[in-house]
């Protein structure tokens, strides 16, 4: 079992986000996957981290189960599975209540805000996202 630490991020959906069948368009997960786990580190990482890293989406694999629609409320939960060296690696799920929507697996790259340069996070960071003492996250 998964010592993360899940973020619930609340999606908020644009009428620009239903395609010519009436629901949301597959391109729109990307979107909203990338904006959940962004706020995933904005929440639990240190203001001085956030401020030093960046991050950039180096692979997203999304299995798509059910339609969604405008007036659905949706959240998406994210955990991060594990980091290593400057990649982490983050399992997001988007839900309807508690119908699984979409289940999307990603990495990305950690960058150093100011040489843009691929960074290491230190481990004090990296705890705050587990539980415990997170030491098969390294």
């Amino acid at each position: 079992m998964s010592n993360a630490i899940p973020h619930r991020f609340p999606i908020g959906i644009d009428p620009t986000d239903i395609d010519f069948m009436g629901h949301v368009n597959n391109a729109s997960y990307l979107k909203w996957v990338q904006e959940a786990v962004l706020d995933h580190w904005r929440a639990l990482a240190p203001s001085e981290a956030v401020a030093q890293h960046l991050w950039v989406a180096l692979k997203h694999e999304i299995t798509y189960r059910k339609p969604t629609f405008l007036d659905d409320d949706v959240i998406a939960t994210v955990l991060l599975e594990k980091v290593q060296g400057a990649r982490a690696f983050y399992e997001t799920v988007i839900r309807r209540g508690e119908e699984v929507l979409a289940e999307v697996k990603s990495s990305w790259c950690c960058i150093d805000a100011s040489s843009l340069r691929p960074a290491r996070l230190t481990r004090e960071v990296i705890d705050r996202f587990f539980v415990g003492d997170g030491n098969a996250n390294a």
